[in-house]
């Protein structure tokens, strides 16, 4: 989930950039501090959007550099447990797929995937279901649910598992045939009851 904070920090502003316009260099050197970083309350931060307040510089004894306090906001990615979320398959293994969800990518283990029995074939390389005639292979949009979320200090170590199980996730078209396959039930189903 994407959410927008509002933050209060110092920074450095080094003496080469003194004639230069100081949100300008602010906002950078904001970006360079920020984006990527990992807090476990607020998740990903994934942009600096906007420098709205900068104070007047400080000089400390020693340190040719002026330091300035800034306000300003960020937009941030936190998955959490239980949300459904669109992404794309990233890569492929023999124990499941990756896919990208915002800034970040998560497992879906080879049995979340779906509910069939899917074998990974190397050759494409897909999981497919000789079954159903399921596949997923890399660049496929799908529909996921996130099950755990671990954060650590950086995206790379951070972990997240998916399932793609329930109904109404997976792949588009595995979503329009269970849809397309639901509404035939129903009207066989109704007339039966129908006919007495």
């Amino acid at each position: 989930m994407y959410k927008r904070y509002t933050i209060t920090d110092m920074f450095k502003l080094p003496p080469e950039h003194f004639g230069d316009k100081l949100e300008d260099i602010a906002a950078e050197i904001l970006r360079r501090k920020y984006e990527g970083y990992v807090d476990k309350e607020m998740g990903v931060i994934v942009s600096v959007t906007e420098v709205s307040e900068v104070s007047d510089g400080m000089i400390y004894p020693g340190d040719p550099a002026t330091h300035h306090t800034a306000k300003f906001d960020v937009l941030t990615f936190m998955p959490a447990v239980e949300e459904v979320v669109p992404g794309e398959v990233s890569e492929l293994a023999e124990f499941g797929a990756f896919v990208r969800i915002g800034p970040m990518e998560g497992l879906v283990h080879v049995s979340q995937i779906a509910n069939d029995f899917l074998s990974f074939d190397k050759k494409v390389p897909a999981f497919v279901s000789k079954k159903s005639g399921k596949s997923l292979k890399k660049g496929d949009t799908v529909l996921a649910k996130i099950s755990t979320v671990s954060m650590k200090k950086t995206v790379k170590d951070s972990k997240i598992a998916l399932t793609m199980k329930p109904d109404g996730l997976g792949r588009p078209e595995w979503i329009t045939a269970e849809a397309k396959k639901g509404r035939r039930d129903d009207k066989g189903g109704s007339g039966r009851k129908g006919s007495k």
